[in-house]
Formats: structure tokens, C-alpha cells, sequence
């Protein structure tokens, strides 16, 4: 039995507080994704980034790099895909640092809702915008010569994937979120983390090429192994380990970070 306000009173309600989580979790979710369906800057970036990187690395650098026996555009696609979806976690750290500098997050504080609504909310839409920069991928991929493999249950297994990777990063956004101290360090700290980390992979060129310090981090990153395992069902590539450690690695960090973004939201709450 929980305490709601209802018509300007305090009266019980029935419902049980995971209820209460979900519904509080959804409404503020829905918030965001109003943000995204109404900034036209967001709308503009989701659409954009992704055609003008594939476009890049399509035609700039793909004449210049050796695949072997899989064209260059075919071996880009997962690349160019897990990227998208680790850039746009970082909409969570930006979101949820403008919510703690400007003070929205004390006003949701008067009111009767789970404390950690607002940071589902914010995974949850930066969700859906990733679903959305994902499919906008696959979309224009068709539309430059891109040639998959993939069965029904290849993107399946690609979709679920993609959806807890996403889960993945967002959660590590938001713990970054809740540490940077002002709303300019949020727009490049996720930055910091992500764009080494999809370079130094297998996104744009194969591990084997790379010197071998920096080839030995690359194949045991977690990044490699998301993009290893969806490049191998959508064309076909042998799929080694990376199937099972890219899962393995996406619920590890979810493990890791959900509970630690938990704590410090609590943390900076109660001040």
C-alpha cells in the first residue's frame, strides 16, 4: 500500500510501488521524448549525424581501405550503427545535468513520485531516439549498395542487441550526468569516452591492421565485440565470440551502473 495525492488529498492507494515506478518512469519518459519530437536541433541531429558519417566514411574512405573479401560498405554498416547508438546516449548525460543545474529536479522532489523516475525516463527516451537513428542507419545503408544476409531471426537478435547496448551506454551517460558539475562539461565528457572508443574498434577497419598494443585493446573492448556480432548477422561474417561477450558485456555494465547512477541521484537529491 502506497500514499498518493488524490483531488488535493492524502489517500492510499492500491497499487504497489513497482507500479507506481513504471507509471512515474513513463511520464517523465514521454516528457523527453517530447523534447525530441519538438527541438527541432534534435530532430535535425538524430536525422543528420548518421547520413553525413556514412556518407563520409562510404565515399571518402572507402576506396582506401581493405576489407578482404567483404565489400567496404557491407563491413561499415555495423560499424556506422553501434556508433550512432553510443553517441546518442549522450543526450542522457546533457538531459539529466540541464535537469540538476536548473533546478527542475527539486520541483519533481515536492511531488509524489519515484525517486528514480527521472533517470528511467531519460534511458527510456534516449531509447526510443536511438531505435529511430538506428533505423535511419539501415535506411540510408539500402540506399548506398548495402547488400545483407540477415534472417528473421538475425534481426532479431540485431534488434535486442542494439536495444540493451543502448541500455548499456545510457546508463553509463547517466552516471556521468550526475558527476560533471555543470551543464557545459556534460556536452563533452560523454564525448571523451565514446569517440575513442568507437575509433579504436573494428567500426571503420579491421583490428589487424592497427599496431599491436592498440590492436589488443581494440579486440577486447566491448564496442568491437557489439559490432563484431551484428556485422556477422547482417552479412555473414564469422561471429567467433563476440556473440555471447557482447551480451555478456552489455548486462555486466547494466549490472554495474544502474545501482551506481542510483546512488548518486539519491546522493545529489538529498542535499
Amino acid at each position: 500500500m502506497t500514499t498518493r495525492f488524490i483531488n488535493n488529498d492524502v489517500k492510499p492507494e492500491s497499487h504497489s510501488r513497482l507500479f507506481w515506478l513504471i507509471s512515474d518512469s513513463w511520464v517523465l519518459a514521454k516528457r523527453s521524448i517530447r523534447h525530441i519530437t519538438r527541438n527541432l536541433d534534435q530532430l535535425f541531429s538524430v536525422a543528420l549525424f548518421p547520413i553525413m558519417f556514412f556518407l563520409l566514411f562510404r565515399y571518402v574512405f572507402g576506396g582506401a581501405i581493405d576489407t578482404g573479401s567483404i565489400s567496404y560498405v557491407n563491413f561499415l554498416v555495423a560499424g556506422i550503427f553501434v556508433q550512432m547508438l553510443a553517441f546518442g546516449a549522450n543526450y542522457t548525460t546533457m538531459n539529466l545535468a540541464i535537469d540538476l543545474q536548473r533546478g527542475i529536479v527539486n520541483r519533481f522532489k515536492s511531488l509524489p513520485i519515484s525517486r528514480s523516475a527521472l533517470l528511467i525516463g531519460h534511458v527510456g527516451a534516449d531509447l526510443v531516439r536511438n531505435m529511430m537513428t538506428g533505423l535511419i542507419v539501415i535506411g540510408v545503408s539500402f540506399l548506398v549498395g548495402f547488400e545483407p544476409v540477415a534472417g528473421v531471426i538475425d534481426w532479431i537478435l540485431i534488434f535486442i542487441l542494439a536495444a540493451l547496448f543502448s541500455l548499456a551506454i545510457s546508463w553509463i551517460s547517466a552516471v556521468m550526468g550526475l558527476i560533471v558539475k555543470s551543464i557545459e562539461a556534460a556536452q563533452w565528457t560523454g564525448f571523451i569516452v565514446i569517440f575513442p572508443l568507437t575509433f579504436v574498434s573494428s567500426a571503420f577497419v579491421p583490428t589487424e591492421t592497427m599496431p599491436y598494443a592498440l590492436r589488443l585493446f581494440a579486440e577486447n573492448q566491448p564496442l568491437t565485440h557489439v559490432i563484431e556480432a551484428i556485422r556477422s548477422w547482417l552479412v555473414g561474417t564469422p561471429v567467433g565470440d563476440s556473440g555471447w561477450l557482447a551480451f555478456a558485456w552489455c548486462i555486466g555494465i547494466i549490472v554495474v551502473t544502474v545501482p551506481t547512477a542510483s546512488w548518486l541521484f539519491k546522493r545529489q537529491t538529498l542535499r
